[in-house]
């Protein structure tokens, strides 16, 4: 299988989710207020979305921090949520690091900025080292 089309569905799910959310919602809140509906909103679709799950990084073995992402769906999916202008690099990277960070593979990053975004990464657990 294609790495690029692991998760298809789950993540069109989530989209779809996001979408329904921007749609009853619009643009102009917190990131937190987002979350928190779109917990709602997946739950509602049959997903587990999990909000706030910490994520650990070690370097040689030993933990050296601690990130909090934003929602984990059916603890496959890391998803970060901005409500900003636009994406910039910065936000890219850190969805990556924490795929690199997880055996997570798949990541969305998914803005409620005045234009709704989404931007989907995959970072194959082959080219991590636990």
């Amino acid at each position: 299988m294609d790495e690029n089309y692991k998760q298809t569905e789950l993540t069109q799910k989530i989209i779809g989710g996001f979408y329904n959310v921007y749609n009853k919602l619009g643009y102009g809140f917190l990131e937190k207020v987002y979350e928190n509906a779109l917990i709602i909103e997946l739950t509602k679709l049959g997903l587990d979305a999990k909000g706030q799950v910490p994520v650990k990084v070690f370097y040689d073995g030993c933990e050296v921090g601690k990130y909090f992402a934003d929602l984990i769906v059916n603890e496959s999916v890391i998803i970060e949520l901005k409500s900003c202008d636009g994406f910039i690099e910065e936000h890219e990277a850190q969805l990556t690091n924490y795929l690199r960070s997880t055996k997570k593979e798949i990541g969305l990053l998914l803005n409620f900025g005045a234009k709704p975004q989404v931007k989907r990464k995959v970072f194959s657990n082959q080219y991590k080292s636990f």
